[in-house]
């Protein structure tokens, strides 16, 4: 677990609301992030619930990609609590390797799953 989650948290922000449209809102308690009037693309967790980590939680294309994700890198990638049944995946930003390209490509991906139409066809991200 970060002990500051304020690091992380400005990154994931800046990542996050570089996207077209996107908005933050606290949502359960903790920092989401989504399409103005739409979905959620991404949430920032951190100690959720004294689980010890700090992660952002993105969508997957489904079940699939997800496990596919967690079988390629476990100490990334994990199926987060309540979340996780419905193809979400947890990325652990706590470790001193965090790879925030990949990061940013994981937020933009989940953008990209929830984004309308027509922001998709106005050049997407």
């Amino acid at each position: 677990m970060s002990p500051d989650p304020a690091v992380p948290l400005e990154k994931v922000r800046a990542l996050a609301l570089a996207l077209p449209e996107a908005a933050e809102r606290i949502s359960h308690g903790s920092p989401g992030f989504h399409i103005e009037k739409g979905k959620f693309f991404a949430y920032f967790w951190h100690n959720h619930h004294g689980d010890g980590e700090t992660v952002v939680i993105v969508k997957t294309s489904g079940r699939e990609e997800q496990a596919m994700l967690i079988e390629i890198d476990p100490d990334c990638y994990y199926s987060p609590p309540y979340l996780g049944p419905s193809g979400w995946v947890a990325m652990r930003l706590d470790r001193p390797d965090t790879d925030w390209d990949r990061v940013g490509n994981r937020i933009a991906q989940s953008w990209e799953l929830v984004a309308p139409r027509r922001l998709l066809e106005a050049g997407g991200r």
